[in-house]
Order: C-alpha cells, then structure tokens, then sequence
C-alpha cells in the first residue's frame, strides 16, 4: 500500500532553488521566534505563580477568619431561636394588655403620636 502525502508546496528535487533557501531562513525564524514567545511565556507563569499562591492563601485565611467570627453569633442566634420568635407576640400581647387596663390613657397617647405625625409629615 502506497501513501501520499500532498504539501502545499511543490515537491523539490535534487537541485535546490533561490526561493527554497528564502523559504526555510524564514521558516526557521519564524520557528525561533514562537519558542521566544514560548519561552517567555513560561518565564511570566513561573514568576506569577508566587504571586497567585499567596493570594489564594490571603483569600483562604481572610475566609477562615470570617467564618470563625460568624460562628459564636450564629450559634448563638441558633439558641435564641425560639425566643427571638415569641418576641413580636410578646409585644402583641403586653400592649394588648396595657390597653385594656387603661382605655382612655392608651387613646390619649394614640392621639398625640397622632398628631405628632401628622406635624412632621407636613
């Protein structure tokens, strides 16, 4: 079985020309030109790997450091969770309260507060 292979290139024969001489000088320019590029490339990576290392490890323990804080308040929150929900009643039920032992106080303050508002909204 017979391969072949098609360039876009005309094949050369024995006897090298002008042209293919120009042709390879510029093609091993081109060749070190891109393992510069490379190379440099390499060399940016290399020198900024330090650099993202240690701000990922800021970022880390800035995290961490948050996290330690947040921790006693949310479990503290955690605890008072059935407190901090009956409060709103609490209030609810003491005004209520309050209301009811004293009618014409609890109208009078009402009134008032009323008033007050309605001043400061003008």
């Amino acid at each position: 079985m017979e391969t072949t292979v098609r360039t876009r290139f005309p094949p050369t024969s024995g006897n090298s020309t002008k042209g293919d001489g120009a042709l390879q000088k510029a093609a091993t320019r081109a060749h070190a030109a891109v393992k510069r590029v490379a190379g440099a490339a390499n060399e940016a990576a290399r020198k900024a790997k330090p650099v993202i290392d240690r701000a990922a490890k800021f970022a880390h323990d800035a995290v961490d450091e948050a996290a330690d804080v947040a921790a006693p308040t949310a479990e503290w929150l955690g605890e008072q969770r059935e407190s901090l929900m009956a409060t709103p009643k609490k209030l609810v039920d003491s005004t209520c309260k309050y209301v009811a032992a004293n009618p014409l106080k609890s109208v009078a303050l009402a009134l008032v507060a009323g008033l007050l508002i309605g001043r400061i909204a003008r």
